[in-house]
């Protein structure tokens, strides 16, 4: 952002603004969520839903702001300014902290044969092993390529993948559709301002219900829900043709809004567990950018080839609400069969168990059977051999008298 100050061309922007910036913000979100995933676990959904209750703030305050200082400053002093807010989060960045057993200062013993090793030699060997360790093993430590056949991870993006396709269109085309119904340019501006201060509060609110014992054991029916009522409101929208039709709208978008962002994370986190939620993210944002980015442009083109925006609404509309009702239907069938994994695993056990207790009683059976057949007891057979022998004599001694 600063460095768009420094710009002579439309281009330059492009790639200052663009690029450079949205390649940063980028690398700023997914940190961010995962580290709050890695702080908190009894709290987890409340934490993310005042996390993510941030984005909204700005949201709120950044067009009346943008404006007072492209007014004060122009357009280059509203770049710098802006650049030095963002730099911020670099001390915000550097406040976490690492959790978990911390790095000890004792030096570990060392093998004697790497010790004596020639340098070269240690060279060779370290890598031999990279060869022998293969790109994808690599790879595949970053970004946990299996999840792909994980079935709750794979419902979960396919439901957002459609989901995102009309999620942030409607957001886009706004205050357009205030001003094509009659309303000022400010008043349509203030929409956006509305929404934004609805979503501030709904996103932690959202994260209470959610911690709560009733909604947490099923958070992913709760997020099914919250993605069905921002359909809805986008299908009642073109309902709003007055200035104070379109606040409500924006006020139940708001809601809608706050509450899929509140509950985004959560959820991937309650399917997948938090040691593959890093690798989750990961997959799931490079996967979103394509509907993120095909979504605005869908939305003009139906606005410009029907020539009214109530045909726009109708389609997020729609798209979201088939979306929310694919995640209710997969989470139910993701249940079930969990249910019945989780049933067929204890049978598998209990059978185990059985089978366990049944060789235990053979064997006990056995070792009876072989102490039974014994012989009797040694110092008993000494005892009738000599007193067989003593009738031998006494027999023997009759006979010669």
């Amino acid at each position: 952002m600063i460095l768009a100050t420094f710009s002579t061309s439309i281009l330059q922007l492009y790639i200052f603004v663009g690029v450079l910036a949205g390649f940063g913000f980028s690398m700023n979100l997914q940190p961010s969520v995962i580290v709050v995933g890695k702080y908190f676990d009894k709290r987890r959904p409340m934490a993310n839903g005042l996390a993510m209750a941030g984005s909204p703030v700005i949201l709120s305050t950044l067009a009346p702001l943008n404006q007072f200082l492209f007014d004060k400053y122009g357009w280059r002093g509203s770049f710098f300014i802006l650049g030095a807010l963002i730099l911020n989060c670099c001390v915000a960045g550097a406040l976490f902290r690492p959790i978990g057993p911390m790095a000890t200062n004792n030096k570990k013993e060392k093998d004697p044969e790497k010790v004596n090793k020639d340098p070269t030699e240690q060279g060779k060997t370290a890598d031999s092993e990279k060869e022998k360790e293969g790109c994808l093993t690599r790879f595949n430590r970053s970004l946990d390529l299996t999840l792909f056949k994980h079935r709750g991870f794979l419902i979960y993006l396919i439901g957002n993948v459609l989901m995102f396709i009309a999620f942030y269109a409607p957001i886009v085309f706004l205050a357009p559709y205030g001003k094509h119904c009659g309303i000022d340019e400010y008043s349509a501006a203030f929409l956006l301002s509305v929404l934004a201060m609805v979503d501030m509060f709904a996103r932690p609110l959202t994260g209470i219900i959610a911690n709560t014992k009733w909604i947490r054991p099923r958070i992913q029916y709760f997020f099914s829900f919250s993605v069905i009522f921002n359909g809805v409101c986008h299908l009642l929208c073109p309902l709003a043709t007055s200035y104070a039709g379109l606040v409500t709208y924006s006020v139940f978008f708001g809601l809608g809004f706050g509450m899929v962002c509140a509950l985004l994370f959560e959820t991937l986190m309650d399917l997948v567990g938090p040691k593959r939620f890093s690798s989750a993210v990961g997959l799931v944002t490079i996967v979103e950018c394509v509907p993120l980015l095909l979504g605005p442009p869908i939305g003009g083109a139906i606005i410009d080839i029907l020539g009214d925006f109530k045909y726009m609404f109708f389609e997020c509309g729609a798209i979201i609400v088939f979306s929310g009702v694919f995640l209710l239907v997969g989470n139910f069938y993701n249940y079930r069969m969990l249910r019945k994994e989780a049933k067929a695993e204890k049978n598998e056990e209990k059978k185990e168990l059985e089978m366990k207790e049944n060789v235990g009683q053979k064997k006990a059976d056995y070792n009876q059977v072989a102490t039974e057949d014994k012989p009797k007891n040694s110092s008993e057979i000494p005892t009738t051999i000599c007193e067989a022998e003593k009738s031998d004599e006494a027999n023997g001694s009759g006979h010669m008298g």
